[in-house]
């Protein structure tokens, strides 16, 4: 699932980000890592559930950065729609 977000033409890094595309229903799929505080996330998290909206877990931000091509962690990241 990573790689997909790796060759993703556009995609959004951070939470806030990540929450305001969601708002405006420009996100086609969230990632999500497990090792985040879960008081940043969980407004994603409802958001996405509410919408209906994929939510893929990645197991450390770490993990989720370098899948960004960012050299820090990131707490959540999403593919915008085409």
């Amino acid at each position: 699932m990573l790689e997909k977000l790796k060759e993703a033409p556009k995609k959004i890094i951070g939470t806030k980000q990540t929450l305001k595309a969601v708002d405006k229903d420009q996100v086609q799929l969230v990632f999500i890592a497990q090792d985040a505080e879960e008081h940043v996330v969980l407004p994603l998290k409802e958001i996405c559930l509410e919408k209906g909206i994929e939510v893929v877990p990645v197991s450390t931000m770490k993990e989720l950065g370098e899948a960004c091509g960012i050299q820090v962690g990131a707490a959540s990241a999403a593919i915008l729609k085409a």
